[in-house]
């Protein structure tokens, strides 16, 4: 947990970002990463040096070697030692600008990749943009207060930028709300077994989960060497398009301590991507109301519906790249559980009809304001290739702990827990009637309804009965009262 004391570090650098008249928080929190990665490199081969020391060994594959380093850009030889945080903090102001600004930067540009520098690969467009000495030296002492390897806590302080840049209403479109995100890696409840992707990642909210969840729940079975190795190393993917999201993605597995995460720039939809049948567990928030060229849509995914929308498509790719047996929660707008046009319906039907569907969870249309106030839901699915779906649970949320408009205030009324605990007992949810807030529906039913998957199509809601005067007694009523009226006109006439 973030203490006060380290919010008001962050808040400060922040506030210096923006004073400095960078002003733009996806910019700030770009740069904010990459001095993190600069800070991460040395402080881990500072602790790979005094373990070495302990043992009396050499450092194995050190990021800063002895010597000098030759700068590509401006073949300047630099010492290994002026690239390192540790050291490079105690130049003077101008020194310490120039240096990192020239050098350190062009390092971490041209640094070999491997175990050391995954999040390196991402590193190769970025700009150093911090403008002033005054500016620099106190974010360096800023950055210099946090203990970056403390897993926990770094990964508790990304979040949190992480969320200031939704709370200041900018890009916010990169990041599904977290108790949202904490709520369907509870529902899936991931094991050390799974191997888990999110093709459409953002800023990875879903793969950090998770890591998190696994380290909470398996902690102990964590540390033998073939758990821990899968954990750091190919239980994670995540694809995105756009080279900020990777870095910033990275950086945040990294600091949940997933070393080197399967991050990587790919359009997940496009010929490129040659996934098939590779990954037991699929978290995803895919992008709505997209389209695209057919031209560009890998040829499989229209085999189960022929369309342009990405919701469509991304349901079809889940499908493709599960694993038999592999499991999927994905959110998706209301559109998709009641279109009536041919893909929406085809896609629903592959759901039923071919896999087993095992859930829709309608939310509230207030959960991703104040960015969008779109109705969506959480489909639950397992790939079977030979259907299943004897029933569907529905669950109709309507609340998540946060109030339904734009300022998203904390409100004790909160449906997570109660979901989370329902899904988690099924058996129970039997005897459920259609008036209750969860419940099953046969699939014989769903599909007499054109495979409609909206919750008011099923719900029962009671109606009371009201019982109105007769319209004589009203109109008499209305006439008594046009008298009373008619009198004291007159009254105040005759007062004139």
């Amino acid at each position: 947990m973030i203490t006060g004391e380290v919010k008001n570090k962050i808040d400060g650098i922040w506030d210096t970002f923006f004073s400095a008249g960078i002003s733009s928080p996806l910019t700030v929190l770009e740069q904010m990463t990459y001095l993190f990665f600069i800070k991460l490199l040395d402080d881990s081969q500072i602790k790979k040096e005094a373990n070495a020391k302990m043992f009396g060994v050499e450092v194995k594959d050190p990021v800063f070697k002895g010597g000098n380093w030759l700068n590509p850009e401006s073949n300047k030889e630099v010492p290994y030692s002026d690239l390192r945080w540790s050291n490079f903090k105690n130049f003077d102001t101008t020194t310490m600008l120039s240096t990192v600004r020239n050098d350190v930067f062009v390092f971490i540009k041209n640094i070999s990749t491997g175990k050391d520098s995954s999040y390196s690969r991402f590193m190769k467009d970025t700009i150093f943009m911090i403008p002033n000495e005054r500016t620099f030296s106190k974010i360096v002492d800023g950055i210099s207060g946090l203990d970056l390897n403390d897993k926990d806590a770094m990964g508790d302080v990304y979040e949190y930028i992480l969320g200031k840049m939704a709370a200041s209403g900018t890009n916010g479109q990169f990041r599904t709300p977290r108790h949202i995100i904490r709520m369907m890696v509870n529902l899936l409840k991931p094991t050390l077994k799974d191997v888990i992707c999110d093709p459409a990642m953002g800023s990875a909210g879903f793969i950090v989960e998770s890591a998190k969840y696994m380290s909470e729940h398996y902690h102990t079975d964590m540390l033998k060497k073939e758990h821990g190795e899968h954990y750091r190393n190919t239980m994670f993917y995540g694809f995105d398009t756009d080279q900020t999201m990777l870095r910033i993605g990275a950086m945040n597995m990294m600091l949940h301590g997933v070393e080197n995460p399967n991050i990587e720039w790919q359009d997940s939809l496009s010929d490129d991507n040659t996934d098939k049948n590779k990954y037991s567990m699929i978290l995803a928030n895919p992008p709505f109301k997209g389209s695209l060229d057919h031209g560009s849509v890998e040829k499989s995914l229209l085999t189960v519906a022929k369309t342009k929308q990405t919701e469509l498509l991304f349901i079809s790719l889940f499908l493709r790249i599960l694993k038999l047996g592999g499991r999927g929660a994905s959110i998706v707008p209301d559109g998709v559980l009641f279109g009536g046009s041919n893909a929406p319906t085809a896609i629903r039907k592959e759901l039923i009809e071919n896999q087993k569907l095992e859930a829709v969870i309608s939310m509230p249309a207030g959960v991703f304001k104040p960015y969008a106030g779109v109705s969506t839901a959480i489909l639950i699915f397992t790939k079977t290739n030979a259907g299943g779906t004897d029933h569907v649970w529905f669950y109709d949320m309507k609340a998540d702990g946060l109030s339904l408009d734009d300022k998203r205030n904390e409100i004790s009324d909160n449906d997570i827990p109660d979901i989370i605990a329902r899904f988690n007992n099924l058996e129970a949810e039997t005897g459920r009637t259609r008036q209750e807030q969860s419940f099953f529906v046969p699939k014989d039913e769903i599909v007499a309804n054109d495979y409609d998957l909206s919750l008011n199509k099923y719900k029962k809601v009671d109606r009371v009965v009201v019982e109105y005067e007769k319209p004589e007694i009203i109109l008499a009523r209305i006439k008594s009262l046009q008298k009373d009226i008619d009198k004291a006109i007159t009254e105040y006439e005759s007062l004139i």
